[in-house]
């Protein structure tokens, strides 16, 4: 009580045109786990995955570009035979009351850009395929009102303070250089036929300045193509780090697929009763079993019709393996001392393994004297 009065009396007064510090605060801060497989794929299913915008502008830009120089005579001629019809109903129809100019018009434009917009398209998607594989889902345009509320501490620190803004930075100047050289190259290299323009033909001068932007354009494609590889990786690596999570984050989503470490100790100790419990059922079929005397028993079967060396049936310690030398002597199980052997059998064997092959001497030794005790005549391995 104390303490708080003497906070409150000795505490700066809050100004209510104060900021919560803690917008500036490192949200990040903790997340030194590398993320989980299902992590990875629940970021997936939301469409949080990493690609570069780079690579599939790059290719929306490239191939639609060759397909304008590999159409050009065609998107040439609609085009012409585009102006020479609207010019010669110009003068023919009334503008205002004729019904053929808006399906003219809709049927040259679907010819001229349905073909550099298919292409485009379908570069867009494949830019992305290539780079995410194949992922449809509406969770990144889902509305969200938690993404109104202002979070200006981490706005800041990534649009100015952080790798990522630095990185954005570099590629943008990196592309306005970029581009800049290819242009002045390719303009440089066809500066006297620009000069002579006012000397020549319109048509020349025309297919002149085509065929300078066309290069541009390939080259500029080209270089944002090379560019977009850097980017690429970048991204891999910024996505990774925003996945990566806290120790506490990683013991919790353990906990939800493996369920309660308690519980799961409380479900194996259950088992283990159940297992001890069958295995007492076990003993009365064992052809001997193997003491310590006091601490370890193991029993034995052999059949050798059906099996190729003995099989552990059962095996216990303390109270166990005194219960399990009580049922073989109540069903007439012979009960051999052997405190190697039964050592090594409880430590090594699990139930219904055969006995290794190691073990196959001293073993057929046992079984000898348990024949020899009980009058069987099968022999030992």
């Amino acid at each position: 009580m104390i303490g708080e009065l003497k906070y409150r009396f000795l505490s700066p007064p809050v100004s209510r045109f104060d900021m919560d510090i803690q917008w500036f605060a490192a949200e990040d801060e903790g997340r030194t786990e590398e993320p989980t497989e299902y992590k990875v794929r629940k970021a997936r299913e939301e469409g949080r995955v990493a690609k570069s915008t780079e690579f599939t502008s790059a290719l929306v830009l490239l191939f639609p570009v060759i397909a304008m120089g590999m159409l050009g005579s065609y998107i040439m001629d609609n085009l012409i035979e585009m102006i020479r019809f609207f010019l010669r109903v110009s003068t023919e129809v009334d503008i205002l009351t004729d019904n053929q100019l808006l399906p003219a018009f809709f049927n040259y434009f679907i010819r001229i850009t349905l073909p550099i917009f298919a292409i485009a398209v379908i570069s867009g998607i494949m830019g992305n395929i290539f780079q995410v594989g194949f992922l449809f889902t509406a969770k990144p345009i889902t509305p969200d009102l938690k993404r109104i509320i202002p979070r200006f501490g981490k706005f800041f620190k990534r649009a100015f303070f952080s790798g990522e803004a630095f990185f954005n930075l570099a590629k943008s100047i990196g592309k306005v250089v970029v581009i800049g050289v290819i242009a002045f190259l390719n303009i440089r290299m066809e500066i006297d036929k620009i000069i002579q323009f006012i000397n020549t033909p319109f048509w020349l001068n025309l297919m002149t300045i085509t065929s300078i932007a066309f290069r541009i354009m390939v080259e500029a494609a080209l270089a944002m193509l090379v560019i977009s590889i850097p980017d690429y990786i970048f991204q891999r690596k910024q996505h990774r780090e925003s996945l990566k999570m806290t120790k506490q984050e990683v013991k919790e989503e353990r906990k939800m697929h493996e369920g309660d470490p308690l519980m799961q100790s409380r479900l194996r100790e259950r088992m283990r009763e159940i297992l001890s419990r069958n295995m007492l059922q076990n003993v009365p079929r064992a052809d001997v079993v193997i003491t310590n005397p006091t601490h370890y028993a193991v029993a034995t079967e052999w059949k050798r019709q059906h099996m190729t060396a003995p099989v552990v049936i059962a095996k216990g310690q303390d109270n166990l393996a005194q219960r399990m030398k009580e049922i073989a002597r109540d069903h007439q199980v012979p009960v051999m001392e052997n405190k190697p052997l039964a050592r090594a059998l409880y430590a090594e064997v699990e139930i219904g393994d055969p006995v290794p092959e190691k073990y196959y001497e001293v073993m057929a030794v046992v079984l000898a004297e348990v024949y020899k005790l009980t009058g069987k005549m099968e022999k030992a391995i």
